[in-house]
This record gives C-alpha cells, structure tokens and sequence, in this order.
C-alpha cells in the first residue's frame, strides 16, 4: 500500500511539472509568433511559409482627365434671394441653359439617367422635366464666351414645404446644342448645378448643392471639388481650385471608375496647379498628391510613404492620385546598387545593418 501511494505522488509530480512545461512552451510560441524581428513577423519563423508576406500598401486610383467646356458658378451669396440671384457661366463651345424652379428630386435623378440623346432632344424640345417643377425660366441658346453675368428672378413664390424637402428650389442645366458636330463618347455634354437659396424656412447659405456632369456616353458623376493646400499650410482657397474628382452616381446602369476633371484645356494648368505650394508635413518637396477619400492635396510622395492618415483632417487614407508629375523625388537609398569595391560580407552586413537601425527607429 504504502509503495502504491508513493508512486501515486511520483506520478502526480510529472503531471504538475508536464503541465508547467506545456504553459511555458505556449507562451513561448505566442511571443514568438506575434513579435518583430527586423522587419519580418515570428510567425514565418514557426510556421515558414513559401509566401513571401508583403506589407499592404495604399492604392494609386487610375484617373482620366475629363474636359468640361462650361463654367458656372454663384455671385453674391451672401445676398442672393429668389427675387435676384446673379450667377456667371462660360463655355468653350455652343450651348443652351435651361432654368426650373422648384424641381421633384426624384424625378431629376430619374431624368439624368436617361441616354444624352433623350436629354439633349427634350431640351431643344422644351419639354424637359415637363410637369415635375413648379416655375418654368429663362430659356437661352449662347454661342461660346468667357465670364458673362447672368441674373435670375422669380417674381412668384415656391411651395417647397417644410425640411426635408422634395423638391430642390433651383435647377441650372448647360448643354450642348451643336447636334450637328461629332462628340467623343467621354465629352462632357451636359454641367447640372443644383442650387439652394436661404430662406425663412431653411436658412442654410445660398450654395450651389451640387453639380452633376452628363457624358455622351450616359455617365452620370457628381463634381467634388479638391482642397489644395497654400504656401501657410493652413488655409484653403474656396472655388480657386481648377482640379475636381467627379465621383460616379450610385444607381447607373454600370460602374464607372474615378476622373479627374480639369476646368480647362491646357495641361500645364492641370499638372503644375500646385505651383510652388511646399508639402504640409516636410515643407520641402512641393505638394503632389490628392488624398481620397478627404480630398486634401497636401503632401509629397515623400511623406507619403510615412503616413496612413491624412495630416488635415486626420482621415483615414483609402486611395490617392497625382495631380504632377514627381520628377523632383530623390532615388531612394533602397534602389541604390551594392558597392562593386567590397565583398558579398561585407554587402551581408551591410544589409542587416540597414535592417537593424530601421527596427530600432533610428534615421539613416
């Protein structure tokens, strides 16, 4: 009996010490697979892996430049009212405006989604958005000019009713007309700006809501303007801007990818807009990149790299594009070839030197 017992203690001593042993190797195994050692996880160590794991990288968007021939925007908003709202337009080719007062929002939308041709037909018609706006006004056909003022009254009042509204208080429409020209499928053919104007009821500013652009090819985007960053890298220019993103209308008949939309014909006003605009974060290299979905172009390839948030508004960065070419980045000490004077060990520690000082935080 008393040789039983003994073994019994020898045997419930291994058991203890077994599992000791187990939690120890656990924890070993759980230290190793989530730490970091010069630049590569724990996990490949314990668990190699022919894949080689790669560090997520945020996306570059492919854009396209879209040419828009018309320019409209509001004049003296802050004293803007139904009964005087003095506006500019421009355009580079032949068109026609159309004004509606107190337009159904849905059927709006509905209407944009129609082909160019149904559209541009129902303009010249005069029968666009028959019955779904409450005040018909000016109808104009307009050969191509620069900066011309444009004052729209409405002597009768709108019943618009009470937020949220049904109905937009201004539609503004700039088509082209020359029915008789080729269009490319990706021109611009149509500018929609949706105005809102303050009153008793809704006391937002007079602004423009929104501006929808119509391709020939039925696309339909909504115009989102960029904020560029100025030489105090605090302070934004509003409406001085000639970049935009024209983001596609949820609800078409198929998807369509980001534009970038130039305001004019000339290129070098497209890819030098930032000027000698220095980045926010460096103050160095000049400004060359737009952040999505923030829109703030405020940063060089440079600092980008470095970053994960946008450094205005602290946002979260999901994509960007360039808005000019990044000729002045220096070539990266990465890309820099072994020195042909010393050995392979020499390059060897070299190389785990390099990786060393970047796992301690350290500049090179």
């Amino acid at each position: 009996m008393t040789t039983l017992l003994v073994s019994a203690a020898e045997f419930s001593n291994i058991i203890s010490v077994f599992a000791v042993l187990l939690c120890f190797c656990a924890m070993i195994l759980f230290i190793t697979r989530n730490m970091l050692i010069l630049r590569v996880h724990g996990e490949d160590f314990v668990f190699p892996t022919p894949l080689h794991q790669v560090a997520p990288r945020i996306p570059q968007m492919n854009m396209m430049k879209v040419h828009i021939p018309f320019t409209f925007k509001l004049l003296e908003t802050s004293t803007s009212s139904y009964s005087e709202l003095q506006c500019c337009t421009s355009s580079q080719v032949k068109y026609g405006i159309q004004v509606y007062w107190g337009v159904n929002i849905r059927e709006l939308h509905i209407f944009l989604w129609r082909p160019w041709v149904d559209l541009r037909d129902a303009c010249l018609r005069g029968d666009f958005l028959q019955g779904f706006y409450q005040y018909l006004g000016p109808q104009l056909v307009k050969k191509s000019h620069s900066d011309e003022n444009l004052v729209l009254k409405l002597e009768n009042k709108l019943e618009l009713g009470s937020p949220p509204r049904l109905c937009y208080p201004l539609v503004v429409i700039l088509y082209r007309n020359d029915v008789n020209e080729s269009i490319h499928p990706d021109e611009t053919v149509a500018l929609i700006n949706v105005i809102h104007i303050k009153d008793s009821v809704c006391t937002l500013p007079t602004s423009i809501l929104a501006q929808y652009l119509k391709q020939a090819n039925g696309q339909l985007s909504c115009l989102k303007q960029l904020y560029l960053a100025t030489g105090n890298s605090g302070g934004y220019e509003e409406g001085q801007i000639p970049l935009a993103v024209a983001e596609p209308v949820e609800g078409g008949p198929e998807p369509m990818g980001r534009h970038l939309v130039c305001r004019t014909s000339e290129d070098s006003t497209l890819w030098n807009s930032s000027g000698e605009q220095l980045c926010v974060v460096c103050q160095y290299f000049p400004l060359s990149r737009a952040l999505l979905p923030c829109r703030h172009t405020c940063i060089c390839a440079s600092c980008f790299d470095k970053l994960d948030r946008c450094p205005m508004c602290r946002g979260p960065i999901k994509s960007y594009f360039c808005i000019r070419g990044e000729e002045y980045m220096p070539i990266s000490a990465n890309n820099k070839t072994q020195d042909p004077h010393h050995g392979p060990l020499y390059n060897w520690l070299h190389h785990w030197d390099d990786r060393l000082t970047d796992f301690l935080g350290f500049q090179r």
